[in-house]
């Protein structure tokens, strides 16, 4: 299937980096827990006539002509979100994660209201009340954070919400390798009187395939990305619970309301469809299996790290992502290791960790995860052998460490980036990798 024939004939120079993209996601190892590859089907509908269509409204309720047919996939997207999640309203409108969180906020709460989620550095999100996010502007954020084990501090944040009375609690993450507590934070929400909505974007195609508790019983509202392990495109979706609904029986419409008109305009049609694909393809037996396997993947990553010497925030992990605790190594380690990682094909992203002792911009951990290996076909053998990688890796880096003047740090960096360029043991386990991968093909019947 030549893809791209209308670009290359079109735009040489957008052409010739789709192609380089294309070989490097093929012959690398892509760990970024965040990321994922979607169906050709689904990158198809991303392509698709519908991105020529402007559908302001819902299905129905269009403010332009000739949406027929964007209703009908609309309609198929909100169905399937309600069916999987067990929900029984499904917004599918939101651009991405981060507005629909937004979305929330401004559905339920007021400039000033009292919020809780997640603290960042702690394995929280951004839009969960960060200090440099407008969500940590508009409202007066309490986080709450994780035990020095690197569990969530459930009585902690019990005492939080009873003196501070939030309107919204949030339970979600983005670098916790563990269990989300749902039921205990529900009591905690009910307790205080707050709404309790879970950002469930890193683990929905887990919780679709039974490998993670769903919030569903427990949370008011549901927020999720639809990339990641759901395996779709970037897109987000906005759901209302029957408990939600109970507490207040306008929920779903608050929400629609504040999506259109009060934050976006027309919807982006030709990912609603993606989206709808999406949704089709994790009902299927398989996409359990798939889900089942990640956890399975990453436990066996985790325990290959960890035999190897490699220090583990929580000693392990519980769903798709490992975070690797660094400072043993030096001090600013996550960039280093990123860089040497993605020098050897191995792509993970730089992360702080519980308690922080460096900096967000030199942070002491990597985060890492399976999603995306896990759709090429690799098993638990698969993770013995990127354990070794990853563990090879790291030895090369040994003596590296963050200047403590921030004038020196750059062109210490340069030196470093110099040195891993040049490391001969790092392009060895390139080459392994590449090895690797080529048992594993990625999008065999895609040519560039």
């Amino acid at each position: 299937m030549e893809w791209f024939y209308k670009i290359r004939e079109r735009d040489q120079e957008v052409f010739m980096h789709l192609k380089r993209e294309l070989e490097r996601q093929r012959t690398g190892l892509e760990m970024i827990p965040s990321e994922n590859f979607t169906s050709l089907a689904v990158m198809q509908a991303l392509g698709s006539i519908f991105t020529n269509k402007y559908s302001e409204g819902y299905p129905g309720k269009r403010y332009y002509g000739g949406n027929e047919f964007v209703d009908m996939v609309e309609g198929l997207a909100v169905s399937r979100a309600k069916r999987l999640f067990n929900v029984p309203h499904a917004n599918v409108q939101p651009y991405s994660g981060s507005p629909a969180n937004l979305a929330v906020y401004l559905a339920l709460c007021k400039p000033g209201d009292t919020i809780m989620g997640q603290n960042l550095t702690d394995g929280g999100h951004l839009t969960h009340g960060w200090k440099t996010s407008v969500t940590g502007q508009l409202f007066r954020s309490v986080p709450y954070h994780v035990t020095k084990e690197g569990i969530i501090n459930i009585e902690e944040a019990k005492q939080l919400a009873d003196e501070n009375k939030p309107r919204l609690i949030w339970i979600g993450s983005t670098a916790y390798p563990r269990r989300l507590p749902f039921r205990e934070f529900a009591e905690i929400a009910e307790g205080c009187g707050a709404y309790l909505a879970a950002d469930i974007s890193h683990i929905s195609g887990l919780v679709i395939g039974g490998a993670h508790e769903s919030p569903v019983a427990y949370a008011d509202i549901v927020t999720t990305t639809t990339h990641k392990t759901l395996r779709g495109p970037r897109g987000a979706i906005i759901m209302a619970t029957d408990k939600g609904l109970r507490k207040d029986p306008e929920l779903g419409e608050k929400i629609d309301k504040t999506i259109f008109p009060g934050m976006q305009g027309g919807p982006h049609d030709h990912v609603t469809a993606a989206i709808a694909i999406a949704l089709e393809e994790a009902s299927k037996p398989d996409f359990i299996e798939y889900a089942v396997q990640i956890v399975k993947n990453s436990k066996a990553l985790a325990k290959g790290l960890m035999e190897k010497g490699v220090n583990l925030v929580t000693g392990g992990s519980d769903n798709h992502l490992i975070l690797a605790d660094l400072t043993n190594m030096g001090a600013g380690m996550g960039l280093f290791a990123q860089e040497a990682l993605d020098a050897a094909g191995i792509t993970v992203n730089k992360n702080t960790i519980p308690g922080e002792p460096f900096s967000p911009f030199y942070p002491s951990g990597i985060r890492l995860g399976t999603p995306a290996i896990t759709t090429r076909g690799m098993k638990e053998p698969e993770m013995l052998v990127i354990s070794g990688f990853i563990a090879g890796a790291l030895q090369e880096i040994k003596g590296y460490s963050m200047p403590n003047s921030k004038e020196e740090r750059q062109p210490y960096i340069r030196g470093f980036k110099s040195y891993i360029q040049g490391n001969e043991r790092l392009r060895s386990i390139r080459s392994s990798v590449s090895e690797l991968c080529s048992r594993f093909p990625l999008y065999p019947d895609l040519e560039a």
